[in-house]
């Protein structure tokens, strides 16, 4: 057999009872989550921000950029509700390079699941109970969504994932917002499919148990852009993408429409400095059609503490090891202009 059985990890319940999060820290989360429900059910006119690195790669600048996000957050709370991107896992198009901190908490050293496992959870327990912000992460392996469940305020569902049936389905179960985002060939029916599908109750395997969910009236839309047959990256920003999926939640009877632009991957071409441009564009769209407005709930931009990205093993202090990000004096200039235009 060609699969080598390393090490035996622990169950959720194992890792959440050694490593346990404190009752204030608990009651940081409620309210972090009753905040985020009202805005994705419209009782609330805030925008959510799902900003961040694209994926984390070692906690001393993480922790500092979330310092610096949490002192952002005071100074803009009656507009914005700021959800950190702390991603701990990585997908790749091929499957070779960094696939996160969960694979390699050391992305110097080779893959150590046990170490990642716990890694990822010291880390986004540090940013809730340290900062008192609310994280968001990516859900690339829905069985281990149970090892970061009482932590999580925000799961995404990315463009490879969101046509899985499992992801879906595990969808239906959570009880926080979920953003579904469209394929890489920007089929808007598969997202929409994967949203009805997280709404709805389910019963089917997940881990070693039979489940039942009641869905997810949160689940929602991502928007990231596409790629064409030629390789092409296009948009789906603009305020005719925004209209045409405004018509597709009518015509689809799902709870809560609300769609969540992502300004960075083939939104921005991966060009991340167009982030401000694109979110301003979504703004001036939400201004001119109160439908539209009603519908965007937020953005997901791609931060950092420096600007671009680097290779493994050049050192510089809060620069990303994936995809490029904006660092962080223009994310913040971001953040307070969004906050002026609202």
């Amino acid at each position: 057999m060609s699969m080598n059985f390393v090490h035996e990890l622990p169950t959720p319940e194992e890792v959440k009872q050694k490593y346990p999060i404190s009752a204030a820290a608990a009651a940081t989360k409620a309210a972090h989550d009753a905040e985020l429900a009202k805005i994705f059910k419209g009782e609330s006119d805030k925008k959510v921000l799902l900003i961040g690195p694209c994926s984390v790669d070692s906690e001393p600048p993480v922790l500092e950029y979330a310092a610096r996000l949490a002192r952002l957050q005071e100074r803009v709370k009656d507009k914005l509700k700021l959800v950190m991107r702390v991603y701990t896992n990585k997908p790749r198009t091929t499957g070779d390079g960094y696939k996160g901190m969960l694979h390699q908490p050391d992305p110097t050293k080779k893959p150590d699941l046990y170490s990642g496992l716990l890694a990822i959870r010291e880390l986004h327990t540090r940013i809730l109970t340290d900062m008192g912000l609310c994280t968001a992460d990516e859900m690339l392996y829905p069985t281990n969504y149970q090892y970061l469940s009482d932590l999580l305020s925000y799961v995404a569902v990315g463009a490879r994932s969101v046509e899985n049936q499992e992801h879906r389905l595990v969808a239906s179960g959570m009880d926080v917002p979920v953003g579904m985002k469209n394929p890489t060939g920007g089929d808007l029916s598969v997202m929409m499919n994967s949203i009805t599908a997280a709404q709805h109750a389910h019963v089917f395997q997940y881990r070693n148990w039979e489940v039942a969910t009641e869905g997810n009236p949160l689940a929602h839309a991502i928007l990231r852009g596409y790629v064409n047959r030629h390789g092409q990256s296009l948009p789906n920003y603009h305020y005719e993408d925004l209209a045409h999926l405004a018509a597709l939640y009518e015509g689809a009877g799902l709870k809560n429409p609300a769609v969540v632009v992502d300004c960075n991957h083939a939104n921005s071409g991966k060009k991340y400095a167009e982030q401000p441009r694109i979110c301003k564009e979504v703004l001036h769209a939400c201004r001119h059609n109160e439908g539209i407005s009603h519908l965007v709930k937020g953005f997901m931009i791609e931060s950092y503490l420096e600007d671009g990205c680097q290779k493994i093993g050049e050192g510089v202090f809060g620069k990303s090891i994936t995809d490029p990000c904006l660092g962080w004096e223009r994310s913040e200039r971001l953040v307070l202009e969004i906050a002026e235009l609202l």
